[in-house]
């Protein structure tokens, strides 16, 4: 495994596996990495010859800098697990790096609609911080495909249309959510969640679960209301609850095939998300 700190040399190294007719697979991560992130890796491997992982927390997609200073650094750690893991190449860039010139005159990439919706809305400028380093990833990489996981959502419809928009010959792979045995969506902010919140946290898809079982074209305002009512109960503080066509995060018309439960709810300081997609007869 090979780990690369400058974009150049990140180009130049793979340049030398295209020529060799090698398929590359790309992951891009913020690093603290756990079992959700090593299986986006392993999904990569069974497609690519070459996987590329990145380590890079993205100070655009903060709008909280509280939030940016607190995120767990953990690369030692990150880089023997994917050594493990069998990955390529680790690219563990400097903000400066990616931003030569700074933030405040940042060339970005803005996915209409989709960045200001849901998550967008409560938290603006965090989706063009993600589609524009997803973007300068993607070009510095030049992969044949990238694996995100499901458990953001929105993310991946995020960049799943800016790949198709903006023509990038990039295959995107979506991976289900990867969960503890007790039902909690694995994921890096878990670790800031007290013993006793461990006990709560999966409550939180045990109430999405129920929304699905008995989810109705005509009871979707109901089922949110009586979900929040009752994650409230259990401690949790709802940030939203949302029910929408799976394929486009709109409101669901009578045409629409399927829906998503989009969930996101405070436990103490920490923000859990988690979804669910449901196929609607």
């Amino acid at each position: 495994m090979k780990l690369v700190e400058q974009p150049s040399e990140l180009r130049s190294a793979l340049d030398d596996v295209r020529l060799q007719g090698r398929k590359i697979g790309f992951v891009p991560t913020m690093g603290n990495l756990h079992a959700g992130h090593i299986a986006l890796v392993k999904e990569a491997q069974s497609h690519c010859d070459v996987v590329v992982v990145s380590i890079f927390v993205n100070p655009l997609q903060f709008n909280n800098s509280d939030d940016l200073a607190n995120y767990p650094r953990t690369l030692e750690q990150d880089v023997a697990a994917l050594n493990q893991a069998g990955a390529d190449f680790v690219f563990t860039p400097s903000a400066e790096a990616l931003y030569p010139n700074g933030l405040e005159t940042e060339t970005k990439v803005t996915v209409p609609v989709l960045s200001d919706i849901l998550e967008g809305e409560l938290r603006p400028g965090h989706f063009d911080g993600v589609s524009t380093v997803v973007c300068k990833l993607f070009n510095l990489v030049q992969p044949h495909l990238a694996v995100f996981g499901e458990k953001d959502y929105q993310q991946l419809a995020l960049i799943r249309k800016m790949t198709t928009d903006l023509l990038l010959p990039i295959e995107i792979i979506g991976l289900p959510t990867v969960r503890e045995a007790s039902g909690l969506a694995m994921s890096s902010r878990n670790n800031r969640l007290s013993a006793e919140q461990l006990q709560t946290a999966p409550l939180l898809a045990k109430e999405m679960r129920q929304i699905a079982a008995k989810l109705s074209r005509n009871n979707q305002a109901e089922l949110s209301q009586s979900a929040k009512q009752a994650l409230e109960k259990m401690g949790f503080k709802c940030d939203g609850i949302d029910i929408v066509d799976a394929e486009n995060l709109s409101p669901l018309t009578p045409q629409s095939r399927s829906a998503v439960i989009l969930m996101a709810a405070f436990l103490g300081e920490v923000r859990l998300i988690d979804n669910c997609v449901i196929e609607l007869h």
